[in-house]
This record gives C-alpha cells, structure tokens and sequence, in this order.
C-alpha cells in the first residue's frame, strides 16, 4: 500500500502556526460533562451546564424576531402568497415587504445566484439604512453582501498583506478572528493593549509607540482593527477616543478596519453607537482623506442570526483600481447566500411607526435589550464583590471581561499540570459549578494579567443560580489557594 501524500508535517505552515483555540479544551470538557449528567445523573455536584462561553443568543433560548421570520418564510415559499389565509397569519407589512423583495429575482425565485457584491436592490436598501443612521449618503456601490462578517475580514487581509513584512494594528483583547487570520496570511501581529483601567479605552500613545516600534523593525504597517462595541470586554468607546482614532489612521497613513457588528447592543444611556464613518465624516473627512472598511453581521445585536450568516462590509476610500481588486476577489465565491442578504436588509431597515408590525417588533427588541442589560448588571455587581475580582461595566455587545488577581499557589499549580492560570481557574469553574467561560488568553491579555470571558445570554431567570454558583466556588478556590 502507497503511502499516505498527506502529513501533518506537510500542511501549510501558516495552518500549522495557528495556536490552538484553548477556549475548545474548556468546551469539549464542557461535553463530556453534559453527556455524563444525561447518562450518570448524580455523576456531579450540579445537574445542568450554565453556558456562559456562547454567543449564540438563539442556541441560548432567544426567539427569533417575529416580522424578520415572516418575511424570510414568505420569500423561501412565496406560494404563501397566493393563499387567502396568509393575510391572517401574517402582518400586512411583512407580506409587502416579501412582495417588494421577490420583485428583485428573476422569476422572483431567491434559490438562484445574485450578483457578487450582493442583490443590487438589497444593497440600496443597506445603503438607506446606513444614511438613516449616519445622517450622511452612503452609496450602495461601495456595499459588499457577505457570508456573516468573518468573510469580509479574511477577505480585507488577502487584499492588505503581502509578506510577512506587512502588519496589523490589533487591539489586545479581541476576538480570535483578527489574530487567526492574520496568521493565515502570514502577517505581522502589531498589538495595542486597551486600557483596563479607562473602561477598555483605546490609548493613542500606546497606539503611536507599537506603530514607532514595528516601523524601526522593517514591518510596513497596512491597517488598524478596532472592535466597537468591544468583543470580549464589551465597552463603547467615546466619540473623542473615535475621533483620535481616525485622526491616527489618517496621519500614519493606515486602512481603518471597524467591527461594529454589536451596534445595536448598547446598555448605558449616555453612551450612543456612532458609526466612525459618521465620526470621520463629521470631522469632514472625505473619501481622499481615509480608507475605512466597516463590518456589520446579522449575527451579533439583539437578532442573533448567527447561523442565518449575513452581513456586508462598506468600503470607503479606496480609488477605483483598488475598488475594482476588491471587486474581483469578491466574485471569486460566487455570492453570498440569498436569505443572509434579505435577513441583512431588514436590520437595515426595520418596520416603521406606521407598519402594523412596529409595535410587536419593538417590543420584542426592547425586550431583549432590557434582559441583556439587567443581566450584565447583575454579573458585574456579583462579580466585583468578589476578591480579588474587578470587572468593568458592561457598556454594550454581550460580554463582561472581568480581571482576576490569581494567588502565587494558584498559578504554581496551574504551571505544574502544564496550563495557563485562567484555563486552570476556567477549568476549576466548570468541574464545580457547571459554568462555562472562556479563559481570557483566547483574546489576549496584558502579561501577569488573568482574564475570562462571560457572555450575558443564559435566561435571566438562572443569573441567580449562576452568581450564587459562581461566589461560593470563588471563595473556596482563594481559600484553598491563599498566599
């Protein structure tokens, strides 16, 4: 028998190079401990996992939002349409909507390709919807329907890098996305820590000193991500921190990379989303003053569609050579797929005062946001009660990041089973109480710093359970380990 062509060893060494996500360790542990509840009851001092390591608000229990649903189920089976029951089922506005959206397809059949950058029709509906928000035009040309916001991201970096000499500015801590695909195209990582201590700030000296550092390296730097609201710490950043930022990417030169897919997830009254395009575009910068990419996913928000994968990215700033680059790497998948971009066009553009569907759709939106919020509340409170526990205040997405001060005997022991502290802690935490987090290193955290990542989504009525799990493990844990 030939031998196998294929050996780990023979893969492509950016592959290889990817750290292994060591959020999976916690959650395979996760599932083993689930089926042994399901075939062992009584094998553990709880009897259900608390899961605190998903942001998949719909897996969680989360419904999904009425009128978006409506029109979905309209376009995939628009045979509904022609039966006289269907205007009793449902809401006037979400059948005219269907109408208007079929009227987009050839044969007004949505199981077909659309043009690459997306449906045409569907992307003036996006380009709309960002002018509402923004208060300045938005060209649906500059409009790219994608596959959920991860596509656009990877497809931003094959552009931008070229060599392992080019670099990205990354916030530290972020979402592995950023990291991951910077070590497929083989790019260099410039980290910029946020500032804890300012609420999760962004720091434009901080930002000057690693952009200074890696140029007298020989790295060329390429572009700048910022996460806002912030995936893992869950802070919105100020309008004066924003501007700063721009003001940075427009002085050094640097592409402004905006994840803004948690823009509608904000818990704090004096803190408003502001797009930075909106922000550039008030300083009056224009499109030769700034290269901007902005990315936004039906996924994340109060939606949770994750696995309806829709989003798009809006570009602005480039001129038409690069645009028509952009252009031609979009085309090479095709399309993105069909029910992601109507899901995307109705975020976008949601029923309006005068729609029979306004009122159930506000409320089951404000009713998301509002359990979201006392939820963060309710953690951060319990949490920074805790000793050596610190946690800021949830400000926006899904999140809270709280800082643990692990003692000296904590860590000896993590070194001595071969594990990172917060994986230790982590692991400590799910074996006694049946919560799942993710440890902090997935993301990135200052060195000596301890961290993990607690989403807001299990249904209120166990946040109880869980800070009254969570305190009792905590005390014994500092007891058992105290210096």
């Amino acid at each position: 028998m030939a031998p196998c062509a294929l050996t780990v060893d023979s893969l492509n060494p950016k592959v290889l190079a990817l750290v292994n996500h060591l959020g999976n360790a916690i959650a395979r542990r996760a599932q083993c401990i689930q089926n042994e509840i399901e075939t062992k009851p009584g094998s553990h001092p709880f009897d259900e996992l608390i899961y605190c390591n998903l942001s998949n608000p719909q897996s969680m229990g989360q419904q999904p939002n009425k009128f978006f649903r409506e029109v979905l189920a309209l376009c995939d089976y628009p045979h509904l349409l022609e039966r006289s029951e269907t205007n009793s089922l449902f809401s006037s506005d979400a059948i005219a909507r269907a109408q208007k959206i079929l009227d987009l397809f050839p044969w007004r059949a949505t199981g077909g390709y659309s043009h690459c950058q997306g449906t045409e029709g569907l992307r003036d509906v996006i380009a709309a919807g960002i002018t509402s928000r923004d208060g300045f035009p938005c060209n649906a040309e500059d409009i790219f329907l994608t596959d959920g916001s991860a596509p656009p991201i990877h497809m931003m970096m094959h552009l931008l890098i070229r060599d392992e000499k080019d670099g990205i500015l990354c916030p530290i801590p972020s979402h592995s996305l950023y990291t991951s695909s910077m070590v497929l195209q083989g790019a260099t990582l410039v980290p910029y820590y946020l500032d804890e201590s300012r609420g999760w700030g962004v720091r434009i000296s901080d930002l000057k000193k690693q952009l200074d550092g890696a140029r007298s390296k020989g790295v060329n730097l390429r572009g700048l991500v910022v996460i806002n609201p912030g995936n893992p710490t869950g802070h919105v950043l100020v309008e004066d921190n924003q501007r700063e930022i721009i003001e940075f990417c427009r002085k050094e030169g640097l592409v402004l990379l905006a994840d803004e897919v948690y823009q509608e997830n904000i818990y704090i009254a004096d803190r408003k989303f502001k797009s930075f395009k909106k922000i550039a575009r008030s300083m009056e910068f224009g499109e030769g003053d700034i290269s901007l990419v902005s990315f936004h996913s039906v996924s994340n928000g109060y939606y949770g569609e994750c696995g309806r994968r829709g989003g798009y990215m809006e570009v602005t700033g480039f001129n038409s050579e690069v645009k028509k680059q952009i252009y031609k790497v979009a085309s090479l998948s095709s399309c993105s797929n069909i029910s992601g971009q109507i899901l995307m066009s109705l975020v976008m553009n949601p029923p309006t005062v005068e729609d029979e569907s306004y009122t159930s759709y506000q409320a089951e939106r404000n009713g998301i946001l509002s359990t979201f919020s006392r939820c963060a509340e309710a953690m951060v409170c319990a949490l920074n009660r805790l000793e050596g526990v610190t946690c800021c205040k949830a400000e926006g997405a899904m999140f809270v990041f709280p800082s643990v001060r692990l003692p000296k005997r904590a860590i000896a022991a993590a070194e001595e089973q071969n594990t990172g502290p917060d994986v230790f802690y982590a692991l400590r935490l799910l074996e006694n109480t049946g919560i799942v987090v993710v440890p902090g290193s997935v993301f990135g955290q200052v060195p000596g710093t301890w961290h993990f990542r607690c989403t807001i989504l299990p249904k209120e009525e166990k946040i109880p359970l869980f800070i009254s799990r969570f305190m009792a493990f905590h005390e014994r844990f500092m007891e058992e380990y105290h210096d």
